[in-house]
């Protein structure tokens, strides 16, 4: 697997002092988020061609994927006034990464409400659910027009929150174009974290074929037992055997990028997933 890391997640600097910092500790790839990387970001106004390609050379500079251009944004928001500028960043972020060369446009799947609010029993319906279909393939549509791969996120507390709905949304959309971020911590909470191997061994079952990218981080249990805290890969709970063995044997050379580290941490977490890697 070739081992990434969020950009915003490493020590603050611009953007080429990151990277020179990604490869410095041994990533080959990142995720990369604008607007959090880039404490004078602009605004969207700014994905030129000349930008992609500067970042083009800038990221070839330091030997370095651009894994996911991230644009997590709600397609589930129900104002259609704000719908419709969330589908257009989509858009704009599509012919970025299309100049860019990068992977795939990463997104979660939101929830039923104004702004990006979690956990709503609303997010659970049939009816979000349809909403969010309906929302994301004109997205998807674009997609396809510029030849670039959309990857959704499925996560426990969205509208898209286990792998049997992800399937659901890949067989309705039916685009070569609509693929899968694999992130197995995010389909786990307190109601499920004891049965966590199950839980991901059919999630690779359902979407294997899909996976595009994973993400890796760990997790333990927060105080109150409400809620799942998410940690470097090494500090928690996880049992990364089932997803590394799938990694291994089915997706040679995948993008996998570290999640939920600190500077002080970020590189003692890709040794103890290369050395699980190297076990599994």
């Amino acid at each position: 697997m070739q081992l990434g890391i969020r950009l915003h997640d490493l020590a603050p600097g611009s953007l080429e002092e990151r990277l020179a910092s990604a490869r410095r500790q041994g990533f080959c790839c990142g995720h990369l988020a604008l607007k959090k990387v880039l404490s004078d970001y602009p605004g969207n106004e700014a994905l030129t061609p000349g930008y992609a390609m500067y970042l083009r050379r800038l990221f070839r500079r330091y030997d370095m994927d651009v894994a996911v251009l991230g644009n997590y944004q709600n397609l589930g928001n129900p104002d259609p006034v704000q719908l419709r500028g969330i589908q257009q960043g989509y858009y704009e972020h599509i012919r970025f990464a299309a100049l860019l060369g990068a992977g795939v446009v990463g997104t979660e799947t939101g929830a039923p409400n104004v702004g990006y609010i979690e956990d709503t029993p609303e997010g659970r319906s049939e009816e979000a659910l349809a909403a969010f279909i309906r929302n994301l393939r004109p997205v998807v549509a674009c997609a396809e027009r510029f030849g670039v791969i959309l990857a959704i996120e499925p996560v426990c507390r969205h509208i898209v929150y286990d792998s049997k709905r992800a399937l659901t949304v890949l067989r309705e959309i039916d685009s070569p174009n609509l693929r899968i971020i694999f992130d197995p911590v995010n389909l786990l909470g307190p109601h499920n974290a004891d049965r966590r191997r199950q839980v991901i061994r059919t999630a690779i079952e359902d979407l294997g074929p899909y996976i595009d990218v994973v993400h890796l981080k760990d997790f333990r249990p927060a105080g109150d037992g409400r809620s799942l805290i998410s940690t470097a890969c090494g500090t928690g709970c996880m049992d990364y055997s089932d997803i590394l063995h799938f990694i291994r044997t089915r997706k040679p050379y995948i993008h996998a990028t570290l999640e939920n580290t600190v500077p002080d941490n970020a590189e003692a977490a890709r040794v103890f997933i290369e050395k699980a890697y190297a076990e599994a």
